[in-house]
């Protein structure tokens, strides 16, 4: 474990995090961010987003100038080096945009394409989600883990949806469709950094979505297998972290039964 890398991802995630959440109170309560659209005329961006993305890029670049830089608003740098550093400024801007609760900081770096620090940072209610390869997973430093449920009917779900409306949200429907049957309940919290740092901490037992990006679960897929849980690709694969298609995390014991519910 290189404790470093840990506590830059700590220090960056809770700086950019905490610039947002400044900005954001300073818009005052309930007062909608102003925003332009990305992907889909659904997907919105903020300057706040583009703005903290250049804060983590301009550390990075002092601090780790041989690394690369992938972000979701645009930074691309193509280092030297073995690592590659994953940020998600915002995850979760229409949470952010509409002032719910329900948005964090991303910051994961990879080492030949596997994550081995990452950091989650969710500032409304200020909690740092933190993990490091061989090292674990904290929240603002204490020890967590994923939660002891082996029952798929009992367990509780987290799930998200793609911002594109043609085609992606309709099999993202029927995949709800065939899955809330079969477990207690289903969570859509508008982050999917959000939701793997709430199978690490036991907050809910299972998370599946599709149709994410590499800055939406880099962090979070270390967080969930350094608390003991499983993350794979919807078919049980290994989980490609640098260009994800699916992904599925859970408890070891329900992770099978996840793996079944959500098969086409």
């Amino acid at each position: 474990m290189d404790a470093s890398l840990r506590t830059l991802c700590d220090e960056i995630a809770h700086e950019a995090g905490s610039f947002a959440f400044r900005s954001r109170r300073q818009l005052g309560p309930g007062v909608r961010a102003a925003h332009a659209t990305k992907s889909s005329a659904v997907d919105p961006v903020t300057e706040f987003d583009r703005l903290a993305e250049a804060m983590v890029v301009d550390r990075l670049r002092r601090e780790r100038p041989d690394d690369s830089i992938v972000g979701e608003e645009g930074a691309n740098h193509t280092g030297t080096s073995a690592y590659e550093w994953h940020i998600d400024p915002i995850d979760g801007t229409v949470n952010f945009v509409y002032d719910l609760p329900g948005w964090c900081t991303s910051i994961a770096v990879l080492r030949d394409g596997h994550p081995v620090a990452g950091a989650v940072y969710a500032p409304v209610v200020d909690e740092l989600y933190s993990a490091a390869l061989g090292g674990g997973t904290t929240i603002n430093g204490v020890a967590v883990n994923v939660s002891g449920s082996t029952d798929l009917a009992t367990s509780l779900a987290a799930t998200g949806f793609s911002y594109h409306l043609d085609g992606h949200r309709q099999v993202q429907a029927a995949r709800i469709a065939r899955v809330l049957p079969t477990v207690r309940d289903i969570r859509r919290q508008g982050s999917a950094a959000l939701d793997l740092a709430y199978v690490a901490s036991g907050r809910v037992d299972l998370y599946f979505e599709e149709f994410v990006k590499s800055w939406d679960i880099a962090a979070g897929v270390l967080l969930v297998t350094e608390a003991g849980g499983i993350v794979t690709a919807f078919d049980s694969s290994d989980i490609n972290v640098t260009a994800p298609h699916g992904v599925v995390a859970a408890t070891p014991a329900l992770h099978p039964a996840a793996i079944e519910g959500i098969a086409d």
